[in-house]
């Protein structure tokens, strides 16, 4: 039956391939629009990729015999389809092996990725093969975003600070949303509203930040631009993602977890708007589970090219600034810990400094901020020798962005990011544990783009039996057909 099944897919996934080849060769991209014609432009295309993939072995550690790993050939389908401002793309993976079976000789493709099961409902498993449904721009007046989340950030992210929704790519894809509307955009520049849903299917994490302008009116440079928010973000199930992995020791469980609520106040107020220079104030006031932070802070752009940003922080006990970073869907767990109070971070006072570049029209961008207590770093581990969970929300943290677009170095685009909790010395800067690593470099040659991933992530407190290094790695060949 479950064979059946899967060459149900294969063929599916194999009929998909034939009608959007067929589809594309009768496509064609609108003529250039007359003199003053704002028509928007239609563009079509699709990348055919083969690589390998790695995942992780259901059968491991009960198999003695098991490795922690398999490796599977991948054959990947990504149509991408813009009209104006408007950008839809499909990612239609297949995962195979033809070492399956009793003599390494069958056919296999995983059924994980095509089958839902107890872990996976029918929508968590088929939305993510939708890559992204995009409208507009972060900024713009009305901006849609559907699919893989990078970097979401509601006001001036003392509560959600570049939210990711794919740290568990390839192995579990979600499917997310943010929708962002200006009363601009109805000749009403009084009010708008940001929201983003970290999973649609699943509905656990979500939050929306209401602000008004209430000068808007006034005829005086800067003033009318204030804007004064209110943001609230509830995550429904702090063990989402425990409860679906079958090596944790919640998984299945039916114990009831109370949510995660956080809101706060905040406040922007842009004071220099120059071709040389521009600066903003801001502010935060937030309760984490009636424990409160505060921050001020400014950032800005100098030079065209140069940004800046630094903050003073006040935090009460067990609070984490910026709850929901980019990071947080690996350590839910231990962040729902200090926020019930079964774990505790002692009250500090804080800094934040961020700096970073962008030249040649966004095309060589680099970003680095880190934070920390103005109080030396506490050296605190457990019982297996671990870092507390007040060593890893309070000791100084590292993030670092890189990106080399297309026409840098011909024929090469790289993008790397790098995040570093529990630094205590100038040597940790360069230690692997406590860190979450990904890059990616693509080289293209005519049509074809070679592709080496690369993601690591260091759990400390992994589940028992498993290995604290969380390792993605691939190689991927992707042919534009289109």
């Amino acid at each position: 039956m479950m064979k059946s099944r899967v060459r149900r897919i294969c063929a599916y996934f194999l009929s998909t391939l034939l009608i959007l080849a067929a589809g594309s060769l009768t496509a064609q991209e609108s003529p250039e629009p007359a003199a003053g014609d704002e028509a928007p432009q239609f563009g079509f295309g699709v990348n055919l990729g083969l690589g390998v993939r790695t995942f992780r072995n259901p059968e491991f550690p009960d198999d003695p015999d098991a490795s922690e790993f398999i490796t599977w050939q991948s054959l990947q389908l990504n149509p991408d389809i813009a009209f104006g401002k408007l950008g839809v793309g499909l990612d239609l993976t297949l995962n195979y092996t033809f070492t399956g079976g009793e003599f390494g000789d069958e056919f296999t493709v995983r059924a994980e990725d095509w089958i839902p099961d107890d872990d996976t409902n029918f929508f968590e498993l088929y939305l993510p093969k939708i890559r992204y449904v995009r409208w507009a721009r972060k900024g713009d007046p009305l901006f849609l975003l559907f699919g893989q989340i990078d970097g979401a950030v509601l006001g001036n992210a003392f509560i959600v600070g570049g939210y990711t929704n794919t740290r568990f790519l390839p192995e579990r894809p979600i499917f997310g949303a943010q929708v962002d509307v200006d009363g601009s955009l109805f000749s009403f520049p009084y009010l708008g509203v940001e929201t983003f849903v970290s999973n649609v299917a699943a509905f656990d994490l979500f939050g929306s930040r209401l602000y008004v302008r209430p000068l808007a009116d006034l005829d005086v440079p800067l003033l009318p631009a204030l804007e004064v928010g209110t943001t609230v973000v509830t995550d429904r199930d702090p063990w989402y993602f425990e409860r679906r992995d079958p090596d944790s020791d919640l998984h299945e469980s039916t114990e009831t977890t109370s949510p995660v609520t956080i809101w706060g106040l905040d406040l922007r107020q842009p004071v220099l708007n120059t071709p040389v220079l521009s600066l903003a104030l801001f502010s935060d006031v937030v309760n984490q589970n009636n424990n409160w932070g505060s921050m001020v802070g400014f950032g800005g752009r100098t030079l065209g090219f140069l940004s800046f940003g630094a903050q003073a922080r006040f935090l009460g006990e067990n609070f984490i600034p910026s709850y929901f970073d980019g990071s947080y869907d690996l350590f839910r767990r231990s962040r729902y810990e200090v926020y019930r109070g079964n774990a505790t971070v002692e009250s500090y006072v804080g800094w934040l400094a961020s700096l970073g570049f962008s030249f040649l029209q966004d095309q060589l961008v680099f970003s680095a901020s880190m934070e920390g207590p103005f109080e030396a770093p506490i050296t605190d581990v457990d019982g297996d020798g671990r870092p507390t969970p007040q060593a890893l929300a309070r000791n100084p943290i590292l993030r670092g962005s890189f990106l080399i677009g297309d026409g840098v170095i011909p024929g090469i685009t790289v993008g790397a990011n790098y995040e570093k909790r529990n630094l205590q010395t100038i040597g940790d800067v360069i230690s692997p544990e406590d860190a979450v690593i990904g890059a990616r470099i693509n080289y293209r040659t005519g049509p074809a783009v070679i592709s080496l991933t690369y993601d690591l992530t260091y759990d400390p407190n992994p589940p028992a039996d498993r290995s604290p290094w969380q390792i993605n790695s691939g190689l991927e060949t992707s042919i534009a057909l289109f």
